[in-house]
């Protein structure tokens, strides 16, 4: 898929990875949609001033249905309809699994997986009917390796991949991609804040013994959206950690 003057979605968009990866599709000459619970800025979107795109911001909850369609109405009513859609938005409550209420767990859930269920549900049938379009979930290493506090959040990305797979095999025969991004530990607020004892821990379970950049995993986005024959995948961005023999 040629990027220039498509139009790209991505929840959780206003920082971080999900900030990096308009910055990545805006570059390419793509229009761009911001998006996050809260109001976007005046500030953010000037960061976007020095691209020949178009950037609109749709604030919504992307765990409510009805917020969702109502956030792609918004969007293809300012720039047409959605051509890729980047399932970004996601939290974490972490607990261990004793100390983990059922609140706890679904609201994880509620984010992160049904979310980009019900995003993934309100493009769909505009890109069946185009016969052509790119969805990527922004799943992680923990979905794919577990890890220790982090139940609901490694259900909800390992659920993201059951999700694209299953939706890649229903719509690649419209021409519609549906791939998957796994980042591993990636510098953000969170690692920065993290002590640099714990930090050290970290990076030494990384073959590569260092953390990735947002703009790393950015360019694979950039690359999964436009290869036409590459559906139904899920991409490791972690340095090596999940590498199998």
């Amino acid at each position: 898929m040629e990027l220039s003057k498509k139009n790209v979605f991505i929840t959780g968009s206003t920082r971080g990875i999900g900030l990096a990866v308009a910055h990545q599709f805006a570059s390419q000459g793509a229009n761009i949609v911001l998006n996050g619970r809260s109001a976007i800025s005046d500030e953010l979107l000037a960061q976007f001033s020095d691209y020949d795109v178009k950037v609109v911001a749709i604030s919504g909850d992307v765990s409510d249905s009805a917020d969702t369609k109502r956030m792609i109405a918004e969007a293809t009513e300012a720039l047409g309809s959605v051509d890729v859609l980047i399932n970004n938005a996601g939290i974490t409550n972490d607990k261990l699994m004793l100390k983990m209420t059922q609140e706890d767990f679904e609201k994880v859930l509620k984010i992160n997986l049904t979310g980009a269920f019900n995003m993934t549900q309100a493009v769909l049938k505009a890109m069946s009917k185009a016969r052509q379009g790119a969805i990527i979930n922004m799943s992680s290493v923990v979905g794919l390796m577990g890890n220790v506090g982090q139940a609901n959040y490694a259900a909800s990305k390992a659920g993201l991949l059951g999700l694209t797979k299953s939706v890649a095999r229903e719509v690649a025969g419209r021409n519609v991609r549906v791939n998957a991004i796994a980042p591993g530990f990636i510098a953000s607020d969170m690692t920065d804040a993290i002590p640099e004892k714990a930090k050290q821990a970290m990076i030494a379970q990384v073959p590569m013994k260092r953390i990735g950049q947002a703009e790393e995993v950015a360019q694979v986005a950039i690359f999964l959206a436009s290869q036409e024959y590459l559906t139904g995948q899920v991409l490791a961005i972690d340095g090596g950690m999940t590498m199998q023999g």
